[in-house]
């Protein structure tokens, strides 16, 4: 049984949902995309995402008209396994088709491009035996990508991937339910003065990165909630 946090763009509001791994994930449709697909390799008790990416995920199967096949979509930033500001710590990435051939890739890759449903599809010289979309949201905090900027009163699934960085180095943010609140703002703030960083309370981008540098295939630690 996997507990799955769904931020909701609609409301503003997080969402939480508990389903079998054979189960769909919250608001797939035509049980196209189960928890253990989108679960991919990880261990993690708690998965998370947002509704538009569950969305576009029902948008491109359906233009697609075919399975689609999931190696690799959610991952908690201490089990590692992609770069450090990935979307798939957000859990709005897919790495998909690699059971395809290559003209079968190029068929879904055109498909995810001309979809208009992702906010980034991968050229095909990054990922040649796969097929990479994710639908990244906000404005990146540093001008290469990455992760937006948060702060008091954000709430997503970029949160929870601040909380669970904190939680796990020993910041406790009071919880892990995606929503930043006084806790997290104190945990942050603590983090921030340890590591010689400006002292704002806010996840801007010197602070992802020393985040995600101090916690990206770490593992778990005693401090982690899961």
């Amino acid at each position: 049984m996997a507990k799955i946090l769904i931020y909701n763009q609609d409301t503003n509001r997080m969402e939480t949902f508990y389903r079998d791994e054979n189960d769909s994930m919250p608001y797939n449709v035509n049980r196209t995309l189960k928890v253990k697909e989108f679960r991919g390799s990880s261990k993690s008790n708690i998965l998370w995402t947002d509704k538009r990416t569950m969305q576009a995920w029902n948008s491109q199967r359906y233009i697609y008209g075919a399975p689609i096949y999931v190696g690799f979509a959610f991952k908690r930033p201490y089990e590692g396994g992609h770069g450090n500001q990935s979307q798939h710590y957000a859990g709005t990435a897919f790495d998909v088709g690699q059971n395809l051939t290559n003209n079968q890739r190029t068929v879904l890759r055109n498909s995810a491009k001309n979809s208009g449903v992702w906010g980034y599809v991968e050229p095909v010289t990054l990922s040649p035996t796969w097929v990479h979309f994710d639908r990244r949201f906000g404005i990146p905090a540093c001008s290469a990508g990455g992760y937006p900027l948060i702060r008091q009163g954000s709430r997503g699934n970029y949160v929870c991937i601040a909380q669970d960085d904190l939680n796990t180095l020993g910041y406790r943010t009071g919880g892990l339910d995606g929503v930043f609140g006084a806790q997290t703002n104190t945990a942050v703030r603590n983090y921030q003065k340890a590591r010689g960083l400006s002292v704002d309370g806010i996840i801007g981008c010197n602070t992802w990165r020393s985040l995600q540098a101090d916690v990206v295939g770490t593992g778990k630690t005693n401090t982690t909630i899961d």
